[in-house]
């Protein structure tokens, strides 16, 4: 029988939960808003404490027997292909971990793309999973990594045989994507499952002139961000299974062991909501956001200065297999400013808030939530940006390596080195150290330095001045990044 998708269970049921007046003598404790701080009602409105109910003995009876639940998640499976889909309210930094732990142990190795998120690092020094690190595809003249290849896992497979599987990040937050169905026929060659941290397209499936996405190229777990370029909530997160390479429940299990006891039926709506949205309209509001990013893009590059990273910028040989067109990444170099400082120039003269910043790039996404009215305004914004641009400090140095120098060899597990023993140095004493924390620049949160690598000059330098430039490194203990948390000598 067909889905029906006008159905959304998590809205019926906390619609059906008001209008019985139900009297709750459990959490949540502010008792639908009656026990809130009234200068909080006030700014949050009453609506937010309204749909905070328990998700058992309360959205649902005690023993949930409504699935009301498992009825979205079904839902959701359907709308995108999948043979099963779990909620999250936990973030896919949570959903990732979990998926992690379904494919591999302690001690045993994963093949993962070294563009990874800061949230799969956290997996790995949780799990002890021994990382295969697989290279991205570095753009040299951009300074910017994409998705490593196919080919690229394949040989990483051939010299680690023992993998117990792959994980690949696609899209990235640059648009960027995988040709996911080649690097899924290498895992499935070996019977081994595909993880792909697909954060960034919880809209892929619903129009045909994106990128294909992970369900469709044949992975096996999709991990995806509904609040990215969905319309949830920020945290609300949802993970796909396919195939019988990762079984569903030991998924559940897995995600079960991280996630909380209080999930917030105010994200499982979102989810719900935006899943219905999706599978009636999601072709024609998918379609629309496409057009409106064509015209800005389009606008864009008509300023002096500005250059709008397209489709040529980022594919082909070497490079990107595919492009999604709306996280919109603008190129500020030509204006003789950092992405820091326009991004601040943004924020403090038009608040205006960019998504995504870096030494040279800004990122103006573009979601079905946007219209030609706010688009107007960024495009009036970006104006003033060019015209202010003359008037700014040149663009603070930074002193980005060359691909080859950014990658720092593995000396230690991760976990190891970040539960291990270790001291803090200064950091033009902490090259050849191993390194005990992560050091990430934020966004677009993909780690520079993991827990076990080797430090060297010119990721130091990197980073020491990227933080004078503008760049955001809330990672390391030291908030000054004077100093740099490595491990004890004796323990390397």
């Amino acid at each position: 029988m067909a889905a029906d998708h006008t159905s959304a269970p998590v809205l019926e049921a906390l619609a059906d939960y008001h209008r019985q007046g139900r009297l709750s003598f459990s959490p949540p404790g502010h008792k639908q808003a009656r026990g809130a701080d009234p200068q909080v009602r006030a700014l949050l409105g009453d609506a937010a404490f309204l749909g905070d109910v328990l998700a058992s003995g309360g959205l649902d009876d005690r023993l949930t027997r409504g699935r009301v639940l498992e009825r979205a998640e079904e839902l959701m499976a359907d709308a995108v292909h999948a043979d099963h889909t779990f909620f999250s309210t936990c973030g896919s930094s949570l959903s990732v971990k979990a998926a992690m732990l379904s494919v591999a142990g302690p001690h045993e190795k994963l093949l993962i793309g070294r563009d990874a998120h800061k949230s799969v690092v956290s997996g790995l020094i949780l799990s002890g999973i021994e990382p295969v690190w697989v290279e991205p595809r570095w753009d040299p003249e951009r300074h910017l990594a994409h998705p490593p290849s196919a080919e690229m896992f394949e040989k990483a497979f051939e010299i680690h045989p023992d993998a117990k599987g792959a994980l690949v990040t696609s899209p990235t937050p640059y648009g960027a994507c995988a040709d996911l169905r080649a690097i899924a026929d290498v895992c499935h060659r070996r019977s081994r499952p595909l993880v792909v941290d697909e954060a960034w397209g919880a809209h892929l499936p619903f129009h045909p002139d994106l990128p294909s996405w992970a369900m469709d190229a044949g992975a096996d777990i999709c991990v995806t961000s509904i609040h990215k370029m969905g319309s949830g909530l920020e945290q609300g997160s949802v993970f796909h299974v396919r195939g019988d390479l990762v079984p569903a429940e030991l998924l559940k299990m897995r995600a079960d062991l991280l996630g909380t006891t209080s999930p917030s039926v105010l994200l499982y709506a979102g989810l719900d909501g935006w899943r219905r949205q999706m599978a009636l309209r999601g072709e024609e509001l998918m379609g629309g956001a496409l057009e409106l990013a064509a015209e800005v893009r389009a606008a864009v590059d008509q300023i002096d200065g500005m250059h709008v990273n397209d489709r040529e910028d980022f594919c082909g040989p070497g490079r990107a297999d595919d492009f999604d067109p709306l996280p919109g990444v603008i190129d500020v170099s030509g204006l003789g400013i950092s992405g820091f400082q326009a991004a601040d120039w943004l924020h403090e003269n038009r608040a205006v808030d960019m998504h995504l910043t870096d030494h040279r790039r800004i990122g103006a996404q573009i979601t079905h939530g946007d219209d030609r009215a706010t688009t107007g305004e960024l495009l009036a914004a970006l104006k003033d940006l060019a015209r202010a641009a003359s008037g700014m400090r040149p663009a603070p140095p930074m002193e980005v390596p060359q691909p080859a120098e950014l990658r720092l060899a593995q000396a230690l597990l991760p976990r190891d080195a970040f539960f291990g023993p270790a001291e803090h140095v200064p950091l033009k004493a902490a090259a050849g150290r191993v390194a005990a924390e992560m050091v990430t620049p934020y966004p677009p949160g993909n780690p520079a330095v993991l827990p076990g690598e080797r430090l060297t000059e010119p990721v130091l330098r990197y980073l020491s001045s990227g933080r004078e430039a503008g760049m955001n490194l809330p990672d390391p203990t030291d908030p000054d990044f004077k100093t740099i948390r490595v491990v004890r000598r004796e323990a390397e």
